[in-house]
Order: structure tokens, then sequence, then C-alpha cells
């Protein structure tokens, strides 16, 4: 299995940080957001990462993955007006990067969590490995927040049954948290869905799409997950891991 990091955004929400800071790259805790998500990757035996971003920041990621044996692919894109979308992304990535043979573990990376991922990857392996695909799925404590989520119905064997994009009356406030592992039998979907002209973002369009087709599955997680998106999620999230390594916590956030 490899993995992939997904950095293609343009953090609107975070300007000015993200003007010339993609937002993977801003600080939590005094490092890297994704140094979180790649210690992770690499304590579930994961060794070949790939990042994909865009024109704009693909500089910056190029010199933070130097000497660390990741991969970043710079989709040429330089603004909303011409981004690839989140699916088109992790497609441009696993055709420029060979990984059409690989089952891939696909993570957002302004995603920050608690859980074990090599739990995941064996819950995705019990149900068909290689001929699944999975998500991992949270249930909030504010239900309020469900509309802001992809929210997610289970079946029997938590197969996935339903995925409505930030519905305005949301059945459950069990959601989608951009964690995705997609069984290599399943990637010419992606292709095949693409080429047709399909929604290409938000990525949880073709997560619809394919639990019509094939079985894909829910992973129940459990503990922490941060959504970073805007200024007070991130000076929360910033807080919470400078408090677990004795740094003293900040009132604004700052670089």
């Amino acid at each position: 299995m490899k993995a992939l990091l997904l950095a293609g955004g343009y953090a609107m929400r975070l300007r000015p940080l993200t003007e010339t800071v993609a937002k993977p790259l801003l600080p939590v805790g005094g490092r890297p957001m994704a140094d979180w998500i790649v210690d992770a990757i690499r304590a579930a035996g994961i060794d070949e990462i790939h990042v994909v971003t865009n024109a704009v920041y693909a500089t910056s990621f190029t010199e933070w993955a130097d000497g660390r044996g990741i991969v970043v692919h710079d989709d040429h894109t330089s603004s909303n007006d011409d981004r690839l979308g989140a699916t088109g992304d992790i497609w441009f990535a696993i055709e420029n990067g060979g990984l059409v043979d690989d089952d891939v573990l696909v993570i957002a990376a302004d995603n920050l969590f608690a859980f074990a991922l090599r739990d995941y990857i064996d819950f995705w392996a019990a149900r068909g490995g290689s001929a699944a695909s999975a998500i991992a799925v949270h249930q909030l404590e504010d239900p309020s927040l469900a509309s802001l989520y992809g929210v997610v119905e289970l079946g029997e064997g938590q197969r996935v049954v339903s995925l409505e994009e930030k519905p305005e009356q949301p059945k459950s406030s069990l959601v989608s948290t951009a964690t995705y592992i997609f069984g290599r039998d399943h990637l010419p979907l992606m292709e095949g869905y693409l080429e047709a002209g399909l929604p290409p973002d938000p990525p949880g369009k073709f997560i619809s799409w394919l639990l019509e087709r094939e079985p894909l599955f829910g992973y129940g997680i459990t503990g922490e997950w941060l959504d970073i998106g805007d200024p007070v999620q991130l000076l929360t999230a910033d807080n919470l891991y400078r408090a677990r390594l004795g740094l003293p916590t900040r009132e604004q956030y700052s670089l």
C-alpha cells in the first residue's frame, strides 16, 4: 500500500497566512501540520508517501519533502479557477506516481487525528482488500455541525449505503473524515468517472458514485479528529498540540 496526501487547495479562509505558506505546512505544535500525518503513516508501516499540490505551493512542498523519501506532484494549477478538484488531484498523482497497480491510502493533509491507521487498514483488508474501498467516519459530538460535512449512512457489515455532501437537513451526525482507502481494483473506475465529466470536487461525489457500484465500507474512528479549515480551528489545534508538548499556549496564532 502507498499513501497520498491531498494538498491541492488554496485555503482562502486562512488568508493571509496561506498566501505564501500551504495550509498543511502551517505549524501546529511547533511542527508543520503534515508532519503529524506523515508520522501516523510511517507508524502504520507505509514507506512510500506521495503529496499532490499545486504550482503555488509546489516549491515549498519539495523543500519540506527533501531527504524524507516523499514524492511531490505539482498538478500545474494556480487558482481555484483552474484547480483539478480533489478527485482530479488523486487521479493525477496516481497516474503521475505510477500507483495504478497499488492500493492507496488517501488523506486530506489538513486533517489531524489520533486513531491508528494500521487498525483502519486491517479493517479494510478484512472486507475484501484490493477489491474494496473504505472511508473513515466520525460521530460528531455536536450534531449541528453535520451539515458542514459529508453525512454517511452505514448498513450491514458497515457497508456504506449513502453519503450526502453538506445536506441542509442531515440524517445523522456520522460524517466522512476525508481519509480514504482505494483498492487497486477500483482505481480504473476513478479514471472512468473523471473521463465522463462527473464532478471532481468535493471527493464525496465520487464516493457516492462508487458505493452504488462496488463494496465500500465505513470505519468508525474514535478519539480526536480535527478538521482545520479556519483561523479558530487552526488556533485550537495549535494550542492543543502545544499543551501536550509542554509549550505555552497562545491567544493568537502566528507562524
